[in-house]
């Protein structure tokens, strides 16, 4: 049990290493392991400190909305989550790509624009406009954010503890890049996710409030005020378009994106990681 007297910086430490050894071990949560950050601060603190326990390379950031219920509590439209190296899977044509489901956990698809940094950003910079980030040298793909979670109530429990727990990230499944998408209506680019055949929403990059180029400056802002400034190779997904539609294990989603391509996925059940893997998340963070 987290002591509630215990200071700000240990409190955030206790909570991430409860999050990260539930996802290790691929071990349901009943409950939030800690009190309920109370502000972005807080749920930023362990978020970090799980990004420090974890053992692999940070690669890249999902984005998220806020309700308007939060967006007013909390003074922002939008969160940020890491991605990890190993939890980017790439799509290939006609194929399916298998994904890890936390049995009892929280587990959905959502179709994405997936952008990939060709060069660092500046360092100094933590306020970016949408003019300024379209002017980067980027690749924008299609994909899908497999969100996923060991705690089962996730979204309900709101920003501050998704935030938390990895942004409810559990990877990404990147596809084809968009030719000519600076020079593209935002209307050209459609998306729709179908699970077993079920169509479950449409959408596309009009959808998202401004456009992906709007969710990358997001975290291009939010990442350099965190201390983690984007950098090449870096990828970053944008934003739900279709909505998020959750997947139980053993289902089969297909995300299509018009003439830009499709991706299909599978979940299946997620596994402990090696014992020589996880070790490394045991100290303290």
């Amino acid at each position: 049990m987290i002591e509630t007297s215990a200071s700000p910086f240990a409190t955030a430490c206790a909570i991430a290493e409860q999050l990260v050894r539930a996802r290790l071990s691929a071990t349901a949560l009943a409950d939030f392991p800690g009190p309920i950050p109370a502000d972005l601060d807080a749920a930023y603190a362990i978020q970090g400190a799980g990004i420090a326990l974890w053992p692999d390379e940070l690669a890249g950031w999902k984005v998220a909305r806020m309700s308007p219920e939060w967006r007013a509590r909390l003074s922002e439209d939008r969160l940020v989550g890491p991605v990890f190296r190993t939890s980017i899977r790439v799509a290939a044509a006609r194929e399916s790509v298998d994904f890890p489901v936390f049995d009892g956990g929280f587990a959905a698809v959502e179709a994405e624009f997936i952008f990939r940094l060709n060069a660092d950003a500046p360092t100094s910079k933590i306020a970016w406009s949408a003019d300024e980030t379209a002017r980067l040298d980027l690749t924008l793909h299609i994909g899908v954010e497999t969100a996923g979670s060991p705690l089962l109530s996730i979204n309900e429990l709101g920003p501050p503890v998704i935030i938390s727990d990895f942004g409810n990230n559990n990877g990404l499944i990147l596809g084809p890049a968009i030719p000519g998408w600076r020079t593209r209506r935002l209307e050209s680019m459609p998306s729709e996710v179908t699970i077993d055949g079920v169509p479950v929403g449409k959408g596309g990059a009009f959808s998202l409030p401004g456009g992906p180029v709007a969710g990358l400056a997001f975290a291009l802002s939010r990442c350099a005020r965190n201390g983690r400034p984007l950098k090449a190779g870096d990828v970053v997904s944008t934003g739900a378009t279709t909505g998020i539609h959750e997947i139980r294990i053993g289902q089969s989603s297909q995300v299509a994106f018009g003439a830009d391509g499709e991706i299909r996925c599978r979940a299946v059940r997620a596994t402990p990681m090696n014992s020589t893997t996880a070790g490394k998340a045991q100290a303290s963070c």
